[in-house]
């Protein structure tokens, strides 16, 4: 399990100069207006939305903010068009009446030549490298640092830089650990330097 999660080191730059569109493409937010916080911009949720909902409000009062962004690359698990997708997220899966509580972004690729800007940022090299290989239905040739499968969550510092990237089978109970760390770390260097 380990191996399905790493420490980011080195990184050029911060996620405070990228934006994106909303999922209802209404807003386009800077990232900017999430400095000094704990981002965690997730790939896509759907399997973990609830378990994501619940950590984002244990978390939301220590600076974690997370945000959401829908993707089809991966089995074509997110076919909805944007007005079809929190309809998708409330009736069906995970259904039940579910409504994300933290922002979701318009629907895009993670991988390949139109991945979008952010994901190029968070897919540097030194990240996690895995060797899951998931089945590839759409033949698009994956690097060792692409995105291998939806559910790959990022953590990302209050400095704007990638902290922590975990895989996709690793577990909420895991990634919540690991973000109270962070965040505990955090207010120890504040408190102490």
């Amino acid at each position: 399990e380990e191996e399905e999660r790493g420490s980011i080191a080195a990184v050029p730059g911060t996620i405070y100069k990228y934006r994106a569109k909303t999922l209802n493409g209404s807003q386009t937010v800077n990232f900017s207006d999430y400095a000094g916080k704990a981002d965690s911009p997730i790939s896509m949720w759907v399997r973990d939305g609830t378990e994501l909902n619940a950590l984002y409000e244990e978390m939301k009062p220590h600076g974690l903010t997370i945000l959401g962004f829908p993707c089809n690359q991966f089995g074509k698990q997110e076919p909805g068009q944007r007005h079809e997708i929190l309809p998708g997220l409330k009736h069906v899966r995970p259904g039940n009446g579910f409504i994300p509580n933290f922002l979701l972004f318009e629907k895009g690729d993670v991988n390949g030549k139109n991945e979008q800007e952010v994901y190029t940022f968070l897919k540097v090299r030194n990240c996690l490298k895995t060797e899951y290989q998931p089945t590839n239905p759409e033949k698009i040739p994956l690097k060792s640092t692409d995105i291998k499968w939806n559910f790959e969550k990022f953590l990302v510092g209050r400095d704007g830089k990638p902290v922590m990237r975990w895989h996709p089978t690793i577990k909420v109970s895991v990634v919540r650990a690991d973000v109270r760390r962070y965040l505990l770390e955090q207010y120890a260097k504040d408190v102490f330097n």
